[in-house]
């Protein structure tokens, strides 16, 4: 099966606040674990992700900080607020919802 990404549009945010909730990461790594709990059926393109942080930084719902890589590039990590806390579960909220009027009317 291969999930469209009209389905999923709309839930980003909530897509890398889960992933936050789980430890601070960079948009490379929050990609990549995206694509190995989806068994690669999906993963977020750069633009997208990158946006994403954007808002959610905007919004208050996440914050960022330089890592000290020692070998490599620096990488920028991102981190959910308490904020992007209450956000995610309101998030979830109406994501289960809107699954179940789904389930109801498919």
């Amino acid at each position: 099966m291969n999930i469209t990404s009209d389905i999923l549009r709309g839930h980003t945010e909530t897509i890398i606040l889960k992933a936050l909730l789980e430890k601070d990461s960079y948009g490379y790594e929050i990609n990549k674990r995206i694509q190995e709990k989806t068994d690669n059926q999906f993963e977020l393109k750069e633009a997208t992700l990158y946006s994403a942080f954007r808002r959610l930084e905007g919004d208050g719902y996440i914050s960022s900080y330089w890592g000290d890589e020692t070998t490599g590039a620096r990488r920028r990590y991102y981190k959910i607020t308490a904020e992007g806390r209450i956000f995610y579960l309101k998030s979830r909220e109406d994501w289960d919802k809107a699954k179940q009027l789904i389930e109801t009317l498919i």
